[in-house]
């Protein structure tokens, strides 16, 4: 079992590591480029379509489409890892987070736009798409050749994330939050969540998509609502705060003595965790979108790393910054009790919101953790789907439902090693098709603005 850890952690590693981080900033900085920083040229006017009706063929809205990505995203990136990189990296990291976020729009625009071009009709009349899709189908389209290899290769990483970073992960944080603030016994809580799990996913994404079209704006306009009423209360500390970023993102050494190197790192490597640009989950979901146009929906995709890491990333940022858990006498960065992830979190939001902010960290996690759950669980099917056929992936909603149960009330670190690893793994091939089918994107767009223009 030690070689087996030590071998899923060597693997976890080059996930997440320095080469990998490199090449996911790269194709960000690559794509922004190409679409000439698409993703802030077209803020507006992607808010705009974000509730204009579309018309074509899917099973979702566009609104729906961007909801269920988002449902994926916010959650624990959003409130453990701003606060890890900040405990780790320091302040300077969330700088970072802000750059990946910028450079991950045009990322995501890219992947919905593939995802919508290549995307096809299954046996249920339902649309299926994805860089499983793009990397196969595209490649051979541009490349010829039998490309479909690739396309596998991203299904297998992404069903066995799935499982895990997707499914029992978020279980078991669910059982742990509702057992430390209601005492909750977390084979309870195991129970009620298999239930509320199989009665939504037993209806697809048309009803997965209901669900965090409900869940996902109400949880986040709460969240984005109580740090807001921290930070106006505690206004005098916010330029503070923004110092700290700004001062501590390009030193030579950051606070607590952390190189450099370090800041960046675990800047990008939470901001990509958080906003999983460069990864390809979020195009699964986009590809079910009712649309006639890839560039539409790839427009609306975009929104999705401004919302979660510039938007509410940042929130979680500030509010830890001004709070007293975190000090920093003379330079160097002091945090009260060593906390670190959710714990540093909760005990920010709790000190400047006594009662009330330990209840919108918390139950914000249990909330969006279930809508993560049913997101993953699409991503999963899908990904089986594309592996084996539409009828054998039927049977794993079950498979689902009972893992909903089980990584309630188990130990995950092994779980969580493996499926993180896989979760990394998962960009390899679809950055290869990113960055090869990136022409195809380039010219998909300016064609769209061409026509805007008539």
């Amino acid at each position: 079992m030690e070689t087996i850890n030590a071998i899923v952690g060597a693997v976890g590693g080059f996930a997440w590591g320095p080469i990998m981080i490199a090449l996911l900033f790269a194709t960000g900085l690559i794509l922004s480029i190409g679409t000439k920083i698409v993703q802030y040229r077209k803020l507006g006017y992607a808010f705009k379509l974000l509730f204009t009706k579309s018309e074509g063929e899917g099973d979702i809205s566009p609104f729906a489409a961007l909801m269920t990505s988002l449902s994926a995203t916010i959650g624990t990136g959003n409130i453990a890892g701003v606060a890890t990189a900040i405990a780790l990296g320091g302040p300077g990291a969330v700088f970072w987070m802000w750059i990946t976020a910028i450079l991950g729009g045009a990322t995501k625009f890219s992947e919905a736009v593939l995802a919508v071009k290549y995307r096809h009709t299954d046996e249920a009349g339902e649309k299926s798409g994805g860089p499983m899709y793009y990397a196969s189908v595209g490649m051979e389209e541009k490349f010829g050749g039998n490309w479909k290899w690739l396309g596998w290769l991203f299904a297998f990483f992404a069903f066995i994330a799935s499982v895990g970073i997707g499914n029992m992960v978020q279980s078991n944080s669910v059982a742990a939050a509702m057992n430390q603030s209601l005492g909750l016994p977390m084979w309870i809580t195991g129970v009620i969540l298999a239930v509320a799990v199989a009665l939504v996913i037993i209806g697809g994404i048309k009803s997965i998509a209901r669900v965090a079209e409900a869940i996902v704006p109400l949880m986040a306009i709460i969240y984005v609502a109580g740090s807001l009423v921290i930070l106006f209360v505690n206004a005098s500390a916010v330029p503070q705060a923004f110092g700290w970023i700004f001062g501590n993102a390009f030193t030579g050494k950051a606070v607590g003595g952390a190189l450099l190197g370090t800041v960046i790192r675990f800047g990008v490597a939470r901001g990509i965790f958080s906003n999983e640009a460069g990864l390809g989950s979020a195009p699964i979901a986009h590809a079910a979108s009712k649309t006639n146009d890839p560039v539409r929906q790839g427009i609306i995709a975009s929104l999705g790393s401004f919302i979660d890491t510039i938007v509410i990333c940042t929130m979680t940022a500030l509010v830890i910054l001004t709070s007293a858990v975190l000090t920093m006498p003379e330079g160097v960065m002091a945090i009260r009790d060593n906390l670190n992830g959710a714990q540093l979190t909760t005990a920010a939001y709790s000190a400047q919101l006594p009662g009330f902010g330990g209840f919108i960290v918390s139950f914000g996690l249990v909330f969006f953790a279930f809508s993560t759950m049913l997101t993953w669980y699409f991503y999963g099917f899908k990904s089986l789907e594309f592996i084996t056929s539409r009828k054998f992936a039927e049977y794993f909603k079950w498979v689902w439902v009972a893992l909903s149960f089980v990584g309630a009330m188990s130990s995950l670190s092994f779980v969580w090693n493996i499926s993180d690893a896989f979760n990394g793994l998962m960009a390899i091939p679809n950055l290869i098709a990113l960055i090869a089918l990136s022409p195809v994107v380039f010219a998909a767009l300016k064609n769209y603005e061409k026509n805007m223009k008539k």
